[in-house]
């Protein structure tokens, strides 16, 4: 039996990282409705045991973990650190004396709670000193109902308000204004206006090497002398190349040796990397990590599929999210851009193999395991080794952002 997980980012006010909500199944081919929540909830418990760490999805953020009243019975949060969860309780939940007494026997142990897809009634308000989050589901939920909500839990000043499937920037800054303190949904992964924007001349020069590094016989003597005429660049390159991640037994001395020893392949991951962490400055740093964390993913997926160039595979994931970086059409980014008319055709056409990765990859996102399974079964791909594909990227991604960011 295989383990599947997923995960969505909430954001912040300042749309930065506050926590993920993790979505567990038992398999892509029992996605709900087909399992119930406590079995749902029972397969988290059991995978975070026994099948991976917390901090390989969650880094140092909390994870939104969902809770049937029966789970919450029979003390399955208690198996978990309370450090590390948030203990969201199912709207499928009915308020009533067990479940209240579980909130408060929680909340002096010190966890976080939250109620999943609210409901408004006036019974909730017994539970409103042990509650921290409110979810609301900003799509379903009238104006007029989420300000009797606002009343209601105004006396309660610890309580935070979090709107749910969030998907434009227009409904984040509606959000914004009536109060909202965290933000669930990809509303920071879509364009926010319509712009031109140029790139940088470094952004360029960046661009140029990516476009150099994709042939097939790479001229290693032009490339050196573009990183030898940026100082700043080849920095960052012998930092990298004299990374630990790497066990060098001896210190690099060139900029010719560092980009021998990284080697081809390496050293298109190390100029992706780059030059998305550079235009993506002023955006949602978890942005950036979709981006990596696709771009890790979509070349898991071709070294399984065994028929796409795996380098090419990651720079058109870490290129998916290009439009929202920079606000501009994804065919628009993509004229301003060398590369190859495979991945270029992959990302405004949605045509090819490589189209096939990123449809498969969004399905893993959102947790759509049933059009995942039949994704996996149209590209021929061994379905028990996709899911380390993505466990894997979740990790890499974590573990370069925590690099950029020192």
């Amino acid at each position: 039996m295989y383990f599947y997980a997923a995960r969505q980012p909430i954001l912040d006010r300042n749309k930065q990282l506050y926590a993920y909500e993790l979505l567990f199944r038992d398999g892509l081919q029992n996605a709900f409705p087909e399992i119930d929540g406590d079995e749902a909830t029972s397969r988290m418990i059991e995978g975070s045991q026994f099948n991976f760490g917390l901090d390989d999805f969650l880094g140092d953020k909390p994870g939104f973990i969902n809770f049937t009243l029966d789970t919450l019975l029979k003390k399955y949060p208690g198996m978990l650190p309370k450090e590390q969860v948030v203990i969201e309780i199912l709207e499928t939940v009915q308020p009533g004396k067990r479940l209240l007494a579980e909130c408060q026997h929680l909340k002096e142990q010190g966890y976080t709670l939250a109620l999943d897809d609210y409901i408004h009634q006036p019974v909730w308000r017994h539970f409103y000193p042990f509650i921290d989050i409110i979810k609301v589901d900003f799509r379903s939920t009238s104006i007029d109902t989420i300000n009797e909500i606002k009343a209601a839990v105004a006396p309660f000043g610890h309580i935070k308000l979090l709107a749910e499937k969030v998907e434009t920037n227009e409904e984040f800054q509606t959000a914004m204004d009536m109060g909202f303190s965290y933000f669930q949904g990809y509303f920071f992964s879509k364009p926010e206006m319509m712009q031109s924007k140029s790139l940088s001349p470094a952004q360029m020069t960046l661009a140029e090497l990516l476009y150099e590094t994709s042939k097939a016989d790479m001229d290693l003597a032009k490339i050196t002398k573009v990183f030898e005429r940026d100082v700043h660049l080849s920095y960052k390159l012998l930092r990298y190349s004299n990374s630990t991640v790497f066990k060098r037994r001896a210190e690099i001395e060139t900029i010719k040796q560092a980009l021998v020893v990284l080697g081809q392949s390496e050293l298109k991951r190390f100029l992706s990397l780059l030059f998305t962490a550079q235009i993506s400055s002023d955006k949602p740093a978890e942005l950036m990590r979709m981006s990596m964390t696709r771009a890790r993913f979509a070349e898991g997926i071709a070294g399984l599929h065994g028929k796409i160039d795996t380098a090419k595979a990651f720079l058109t994931g870490l290129m998916s999210l290009m439009d929202a970086i920079l606000d501009e059409p994804i065919d628009v980014v993509m004229d301003k851009l060398p590369l190859a008319k495979e991945i270029k055709e992959a990302l405004v056409e949605k045509q090819g193999v490589l189209a096939d990765y990123i449809t498969l990859i969004q399905f893993y996102e959102t947790a759509q395991w049933q059009e995942a399974s039949q994704a996996i079964n149209s590209l021929t791909l061994p379905a028990d080794k996709v899911p380390d594909a993505y466990h894997t990227a979740v990790q890499w991604a974590n573990e370069q952002m925590k690099a950029l960011g020192d």
